[in-house]
């Protein structure tokens, strides 16, 4: 059973910073894509940070130069760096992984989601 774990989320004033990690336990496979999410109250969950297995990143345009994601898959941990932090990256952040069994099978994961809330 492949568990994801997220911390790092907390309050924070606007211009601060937080650092959300996240952690899978148990047997899984060859790590593959690592995602951020966020979802907001009334909204739709959308993407804000992917790496790939070569490490390259890509960001939504609204974090793009303030968040940083990054990854060690020694650990199977994904991080997410976020700095200059906006009332408007208010949200529950959610990590997603994808990984490759033996059969190269793609599984998914979720963790539960960790709260970031950014006070004006």
């Amino acid at each position: 059973q492949v568990q994801l774990v997220e911390s790092g989320g907390g309050l924070v004033q606007a211009g601060g910073s937080l650092r959300l990690s996240c952690a899978a336990s148990g047997t899984i496979g060859r790590l593959n894509f690592m995602r951020w999410y966020r979802q907001a109250p009334g909204k739709q969950r959308e993407v804000v940070a992917v790496i790939d297995p070569a490490g390259e990143a890509t960001y939504r345009d609204s974090v793009r130069g303030r968040f940083t994601i990054s990854r060690d898959d020694v650990k199977k941990m994904v991080y997410l760096q976020m700095n200059s932090l906006k009332p408007e990256d208010t949200a529950v952040y959610y990590c997603y992984v994808d990984s490759k069994d033996s059969s190269l099978r793609l599984q998914t994961y979720w963790g539960q989601g960790t709260q970031v809330t950014v006070s004006s």
